[in-house]
């Protein structure tokens, strides 16, 4: 599969992997500390460390003369998912909060100041919301994948004609708008032309009275 997050999934997605990680953020090391700090059983947390290893995110520090591994530490692989751990733990403060608060948060270690919500930026560094961003073709992209986005852009600009704001119910009503004729302003039919109104002595100009 080349989708690039079913590819993070395979060596990622499972529930105790990311767990194991998070721990390995939070600086645990050895194999007996993973084991308490989450109450995994021994077969199963062995069986999560070897995935990541082999998987280049976790690196073993130390090991017995027999080959045993006894403690790991983040590879640069796994350092590269800091960023996936801080946007599960701000989206769960968000959507998933525990009834006592966080019991973690994440801060700047030389001012201890939280650190702000991850977000989308452009390349010039502007802040980007989910509407602003789409999905494009990249140079692996199949032929069904392209197919695929092709109708996503057509359902896209299909939508986006439905939800285009109306003409203003009373724009008739305003009559035409005015034209440009020669670099200046014509105005519509049955209104004063301002150059030559301004061009017309005050005395044409004045209006009568209402007898």
């Amino acid at each position: 599969m080349s989708c690039p997050v079913a590819r993070s999934l395979e060596q990622i997605g499972d529930w105790w992997t990311l767990l194991v990680i998070r721990e390995a953020f939070y600086g645990t090391r050895r194999f007996k500390d993973f084991e308490a700090h989450l109450g995994i059983a021994p077969n199963i947390l062995s069986g999560r460390l070897a995935k990541l290893v082999e998987h280049g995110i976790l690196n073993i520090t130390e090991s017995t003369p027999a080959g045993k591994a006894l403690a790991y530490r983040l590879s640069e692989k796994g350092r590269d998912l800091f960023p996936i751990i801080v946007a599960l733990a701000q989206w769960g403060g968000k959507h998933a909060p525990a009834p006592k608060g966080p019991p973690i948060r994440i801060v700047e270690r030389a001012t201890e100041q939280e650190i702000a919500p991850l977000a989308l930026l452009s390349a010039d560094g502007r802040m980007l919301s989910p509407r602003e961003v789409t999905v494009v073709e990249g140079p692996g992209a199949s032929r069904a994948d392209r197919q695929r986005l092709q109708l996503a852009r057509a359902q896209r600009v299909a939508a986006q004609a439905v939800a285009a704001p109306q003409a203003r119910p009373d724009a008739a009503a305003d009559g035409p708008a005015p034209a440009r004729v020669r670099g200046r302003r014509t105005p519509p039919a049955g209104q004063p032309d301002d150059a030559v109104v301004a061009a017309t002595p005050a005395r044409r100009r004045t209006a009568r009275a209402p007898r």
